[in-house]
């Protein structure tokens, strides 16, 4: 690694905590609940990670970690259980923590403990779906898909691949309705707010608004007053400055679902749609 990047890294915590000393007035940051954001991919996280950094702005949060806490890494393993508690054990008091993790006996144990705030962001699968094949073909060639996606003649293909999953050739994937079986299981945790994308987008206030409830439920009485603390959460959501970012939007899906993949979508995820509150039946 580059020696000054090196030294960069080594200063930027330091450095984090400095800032909110000045801004809290105080060294330590142990008396506000702890929070994790979750999320699978493309599904908004990283819109959910802006809001978790203007928290650190309404309660004596210190920052927001810097990397996820994963359940696969970026070159495909995955990991285990006990490599995932290690790194959600790390994460201080005070630093708001992040990552992509399944619903599991041990991650449930450690992270729907009382006194602690927990969201999981979500999505509407088919938008998830295209934003996923954009991704992978256009934005992030070292992604597991990105050959296998450009050497497909154009988009609509690669929705089908998508809808479907693949195994074969040295590739997986698994198909949509398996993607979200953990998002189905964190809707019905106990002890974990779960957020509709969408609703960030267009029912922000109030969503904001119950995050910030989330977090009074322990107990714990947030020192910024509610319309306040609502304009900051809102000043911090930017988009366009994430490296993911591609159009922000919701419903993008009606511009490429054809009625083939319509049909493949229904035929491979049955009642999703409606078990995910999208759709009231499957005559969408």
């Amino acid at each position: 690694m580059n020696p000054a990047r090196s030294l960069r890294r080594a200063l930027r915590t330091p450095g984090k905590y400095a800032l909110a000393a000045l801004r809290w007035r105080r060294l330590r940051f142990d008396e506000a609940p702890p929070i994790f954001g979750n999320g699978k991919p493309k599904s908004g996280t990283h819109l959910l990670v802006q809001i978790l950094a203007g928290m650190c702005r309404v309660a004596p949060y210190a920052y927001v970690a810097a990397e996820p806490v994963r359940t696969i890494t970026p070159d495909g393993r995955r990991r285990s259980a006990d490599e995932i508690l290690d790194d959600l054990r790390r994460i201080p008091r005070g630093v708001i923590g992040w990552g992509y993790l399944d619903h599991t006996p041990e991650n449930v144990d450690f992270l729907c403990r009382p006194g602690r705030v927990n969201y999981f962001i979500y999505r509407d699968p088919r938008d998830l779906l295209v934003s996923q094949v954009y991704f992978a073909t256009e934005m992030h060639e070292g992604h597991g898909m990105h050959e296998y996606y450009n050497a497909l003649p154009d988009f609509g293909a690669r929705l089908k691949v998508a809808i479907t999953g693949i195994d074969r050739e040295g590739l997986h994937m698994v198909n949509v309705r398996q993607r979200y079986e953990a998002v189905l299981r964190w809707l019905e945790q106990p002890g974990v707010l779960c957020l509709r994308f969408e609703d960030l987008i267009h029912r922000r206030e109030e969503t904001l608004g119950r995050m910030l409830d989330e977090i009074e439920k322990t107990g714990y009485r947030l020192p910024t007053p509610r319309e306040k603390a609502i304009a900051i959460l809102i000043e911090a959501i930017q988009p366009r400055k994430s490296h993911t970012f591609r159009s922000g939007k919701t419903g993008t899906w009606r511009e490429h679902f054809t009625e083939e993949h319509k049909a493949l979508f229904k035929e491979i995820a049955g009642d999703l749609l409606v078990q995910l509150g999208y759709e009231e039946n499957n005559d969408w």
